[in-house]
């Protein structure tokens, strides 16, 4: 009878990561071919790139940088702020994300490791890995830190209410401004695909590369225990976090691109919402990490 039921568990674990991950990654992506329908317009593409930087900050500054590693402070508001942009992103909620991403640090590229094209492949590396056992729900006990803040535990919750607002908004903006600004050549369906399927599934697949790519192709500049690598195409895509090895060096700094021409736009975002009074205590990279031949005013 308990092998009984530990199959029947393990069977509703499998099918709860089937619906969870599975089947909305295949239909998001089936759903991208609807661009061929709703067709193209320079202003569906305009705002499609003003979505991609909001939930890719929410990505990268928030989850990432702020919750992770605890890079740099704000206050609670800015924080949920952050938080309901980076769930929005439909990459699993603020406790979850960050649970498996500090278990990446503590195994980078042994064995444990999530994600590692080393221990697993490049395709399980990718996005293989959601499907697994190791990609189930965290408890709280794994992020205390985060775990105290009541509203980051509902977004966790439920994390669909900002995937769906943000689906609703664009499709009802969409219809609104094709209405009252016809010139813009866009309509509700059109933002819906474009902003937010198209975008979804690109910023996914960069996200992805981030510990897939950037840990097999790219340059070495710090001596790490692990194939962390900086790569500048991923550096561009994924908003600064492509200088993967900078960061495996030194998780804990608010800026990931150690030189001064690795361009990393999180890091000014971070940086504008420090001038704005909204940010503080942003964590340095330390001088002995420092790439360039000077210093540099960005280093912190």
């Amino acid at each position: 009878m308990a092998e009984l039921a530990q199959v029947e568990s393990s069977d509703k674990q499998t099918i709860g990561r089937f619906l969870k991950f599975s089947l909305p990654f295949v239909a998001v992506h089936l759903a991208c071919l609807l661009v061929f329908v709703v067709g193209f317009s320079w202003f569906a593409i305009a705002v499609t790139v003003v979505v991609y930087l909001l939930r890719g900050v929410g990505i990268t500054g928030f989850y990432h940088r702020k919750f992770s590693h605890h890079a740099f402070k704000t206050g609670r508001t800015v924080q949920f702020i952050g938080a309901w942009l980076g769930t929005s992103a439909a990459q699993g909620g603020p406790l979850w994300w960050v649970a498996h991403h500090r278990k990446h640090h503590h195994t980078s590229d042994e064995q444990g490791d999530l994600h590692s094209p080393k221990v697993e492949g490049l395709k399980v590396a990718h996005y293989g890995w959601l499907t697994r056992e190791s990609a189930d729900p965290c408890r709280l006990d794994q992020v205390p830190d985060l775990a105290k803040f009541p509203e980051l535990r509902w977004l966790d919750k439920f994390q669909w209410v900002p995937i769906l607002a943000t689906a609703v908004g664009l499709f009802i903006g969409g219809i609104f401004i094709g209405r009252a600004f016809s010139w813009t050549g866009t309509n509700g369906p059109q933002l819906l695909i474009w902003a937010f399927v198209i975008n979804t599934v690109v910023l996914w697949h960069v996200t992805f590369a981030v510990n897939s790519v950037c840990h097999k192709w790219g340059t070495r500049e710090h001596q790490t225990t692990d194939d962390s690598r900086n790569n500048w195409v991923i550096g561009l895509l994924a908003l600064g976090e492509g200088w993967h090895n900078n960061h495996h060096s030194f998780p804990g700094t608010s800026r990931h691109g150690f030189r001064r021409r690795q361009l990393d736009f999180t890091h000014l975002v971070i940086r504008t919402l420090k001038k704005l009074g909204l940010a503080y205590d942003l964590h340095p990279v330390p001088a002995r990490l420092w790439l360039g031949s000077k210093s540099s005013r960005w280093t912190n």
